[in-house]
């Protein structure tokens, strides 16, 4: 009979994680069903968790990975910080000119689907071009896969995979900051940085000498590579526009801001930042496809089956909705699904905390053992009971009192959940 529970709470999970993004997309073909259904599985799902909360006999293993939890959150939101930061950066370098004249690249995969668009069924290009799934969508998968671990779905501890989860994100956040600020390419969408951004038209005075005088006469580009100096005159541009930023004011020279009214207030380079979005060059590779490829790997590997099979479709299908609607050329998705599932394999060779818990579990076993042999010739089936409960939920020092464990547990879902809801509301626009 357990074991019949425990499948049907394993085999539920993916029910609910079906319901979530069906009734999430009603959004666009019923409006009024999706208002009166989303906020009802949203109360179920919390007040399950909430339920089931203070019966789940994990909560010492979870202890024990609050730092490495709370250190994985911290590096993902630097590395978020310094990726805000750099997109804006390599968009405001070159100015709103060479955006709006830049030419889009060349992508076979662009024109690929094109191409489809004409030769596959109305239905089919009609389930391709259909919104199915946003990046808020996978951040909230994963939030559903980890809170699964109250239902035993997972394996504890839960917050050992979001540690995991964050840290993966954030290594590939650094890594795609210095991919896309080595090279600077187009955007697929000319005018996108015209819509978006306050900058000035000009390009920056670093490039005003080191790239605008070669950026277009072949014969400059012998001279450079014989001479290896930069020795071109300067064109005249308007003078850079520097408000009063107080503490902040070396940010000036990242973010040009096209005016200095903008500084009337002290949170004016905080309003220049968070205008940024997802940028308006083209950023290799996808953070959106980065994201989509980790919740991939994080199912598949804590709950493989056909729940983790359907995520893996929803992901081609976002990579071609991406490369589709111009949000990145192809390579940008390419790379992004190859480098997301290496950096969770390689990153799992070296997050010790499974060997660790491992380790100690087997030095722990070592010494009961003979107290484990002899209460089970007495029969002692309490005390066999207790040794093994103590083996499988060890802590460091002193063991926490229930009251103890349970306030843990109440801090963890109310700090879970308004994270869930923080990242829900910051990336439903996309």
């Amino acid at each position: 009979m357990a074991i019949s529970g425990v499948s049907r709470l394993r085999g539920g999970l993916g029910i609910a994680a079906l319901c979530y993004v069906g009734i999430d997309y009603l959004r666009r073909i019923s409006p009024s069903w999706h208002a009166t259904l989303q906020p009802k599985l949203w109360l179920v799902l919390a007040l399950a968790a909430i339920c089931r909360a203070p019966f789940y006999p994990h909560w010492s293993t979870e202890l024990r990975s609050v730092l490495p939890f709370l250190g994985s959150l911290l590096f993902m939101l630097v590395t978020l910080a310094l990726e805000a930061t750099s997109v804006h950066f390599v968009t405001a370098l070159l100015g709103l000119d060479w955006h709006r004249t830049a030419l889009p690249l060349p992508d076979t995969g662009q024109w690929l689907f094109l191409a489809l668009n004409e030769k596959l069924p109305t239905v089919v290009v009609q389930v391709l071009r259909a919104p199915l799934i946003g990046l808020h969508h996978y951040l909230m998968l994963f939030l559903m896969l980890a809170f699964s671990v109250l239902f035993d779905c997972v394996k504890a501890p839960g917050l050992g995979l979001g540690a995991r989860y964050m840290f993966t994100m954030a290594v590939g956040r650094l890594l795609r900051v210095i991919t896309f600020l080595s090279t600077i390419l187009p955007s697929a969408r000319p005018w996108c940085a015209s819509a978006r951004f306050e900058i000035p038209n000009h390009p920056h005075p670093w490039l005003q000498k080191y790239y605008v005088p070669y950026a277009s006469d072949p014969n400059m580009i012998r001279q450079l590579l014989q001479e290896d100096m930069s020795n071109a005159p300067i064109g005249d541009y308007p003078a850079e526009i520097i408000p009063e930023w107080g503490r902040m004011k070396f940010l000036v020279n990242i973010l040009r801001p096209s005016s200095a009214v903008l500084s009337g207030d002290g949170t004016s380079w905080f309003s220049t930042l968070k205008r940024t979005g997802g940028g308006c060059n083209d950023l290799i590779y996808s953070g959106h496809m980065l994201v989509a490829v980790l919740t991939a790997m994080a199912w598949t590997e804590a709950y493989p089956g056909w729940t983790s099979a359907g995520i893996w479709f929803l992901v081609l299908h976002s990579t071609q909705r991406e490369i589709r609607e111009r949000h990145h050329y192809s390579v940008d998705c390419i790379v992004a699904i190859y480098v997301g599932i290496l950096l969770w394999r390689t990153i799992n060779l070296f997050w010790s905390a499974k060997d660790q818990s491992k380790t100690l579990r087997l030095e722990q076993l070592a010494q009961i053992e003979g107290r484990l042999v002899q209460a089970a010739k007495d029969a002692d089936l309490d005390k066999v009971r207790e040794m093994l409960y103590e083996l499988n939920n060890p802590v460091q020092g002193q063991n926490p009192t229930k009251q103890a464990l349970l306030g843990f547990a109440a801090i963890v879902i109310i700090f879970s959940l308004g994270i869930g809801l923080l990242a829900f509301t910051l990336t439903a626009d996309g």
